[in-house]
C-alpha cells in the first residue's frame, strides 16, 4: 500500500505542499457549499445590526446566502481548487504558477470587497479563514516566484 506521502507534490519547499493542502480543503468547501448553507453563510454574514436593549440570538440572520449562491460559490472554489491543484505538481511552470497567484489576487479582492464594499460580511471567523488564506498566499508566492518559475 502507497503511503500518503507518495501522493504529495513532489517539487522541494513547503509551498507547493501548501498549495496542495488549500486545494483539498477548498474542495471540500465546494462540497459542502453544496450539501448546506451553514458554512457560506458564516462567511457571508451579512451585517447585523442588533438595537439597544435586544438579544442578537433574536435578530433574524442577514446573511444574503441562498442555495444557488451557495451553489455559485461551491463551483467557484472548486475551480480555483482545480486550478491551484495542477500549479502544486507544476510550480516550475510559468503559465500555472501565474494562474494560481492570480486565483489569490481574485480571491482576496472579493473578500475583501464583499466586506469593505458591499457588506455582505464582516470580520470575523468566517471571514478571517479566507482572508488569511489568500494573503498568506499571494505573499508567499510573490516572495518565492523567482525560487520556483522557471522560464
Amino acid at each position: 500500500m502507497n503511503s500518503l506521502l507518495e501522493y504529495l507534490p513532489p517539487a522541494d519547499g513547503l509551498l507547493p505542499k501548501w498549495i496542495f493542502f488549500i486545494s483539498i480543503v477548498s474542495l471540500g468547501n465546494s462540497i459542502q457549499a453544496y450539501l448546506s448553507l451553514g458554512p457560506t453563510q458564516k462567511v457571508y454574514c451579512g451585517t447585523r445590526s442588533v438595537p439597544a436593549g435586544v438579544p442578537a440570538s433574536t435578530v433574524p440572520n442577514p446573511s444574503p446566502v441562498t442555495p444557488l449562491s451557495a451553489r455559485t460559490f461551491g463551483t467557484w472554489t472548486a475551480i480555483t481548487a482545480i486550478v491551484r491543484l495542477y500549479a502544486a505538481y507544476n510550480i516550475n511552470s510559468k503559465p500555472m504558477y501565474e494562474l494560481a497567484f492570480w486565483t489569490y489576487i481574485v480571491a482576496f479582492a472579493h473578500f475583501m470587497s464583499e466586506w469593505l464594499v458591499f457588506g455582505s460580511t464582516r470580520w470575523g471567523k468566517g471571514l478571517a479563514g479566507p482572508a488569511i488564506v489568500a494573503t498568506t498566499s499571494m505573499i508567499w508566492m510573490y516572495s518565492q516566484w523567482n525560487y520556483y518559475v522557471k522560464a
